[in-house]
């Protein structure tokens, strides 16, 4: 299963302890993801506040 990063909301393999942002807060109670190729031309990215691409929660709790 994997885990979510509370702070940043990027998703994460289960096995990882860390996420790319350095926040070890993870959750595996997510719902709803987005993936984000172009984070710079992406009007979601920007909306989202997003910086970089990969696939994120939509909701952490």
């Amino acid at each position: 299963m994997e885990k979510a990063c509370r702070d940043c909301h990027k998703m994460v393999e289960s096995g990882k302890a860390m996420c790319t942002c350095g926040s070890n807060s993870m959750s595996t109670d997510w719902s709803g993801y987005v993936m984000i190729i172009d984070a710079k031309e992406s009007e979601i990215a920007k909306k989202l506040e997003i910086k970089k691409a990969g696939k994120y929660a939509l909701k952490v709790r």
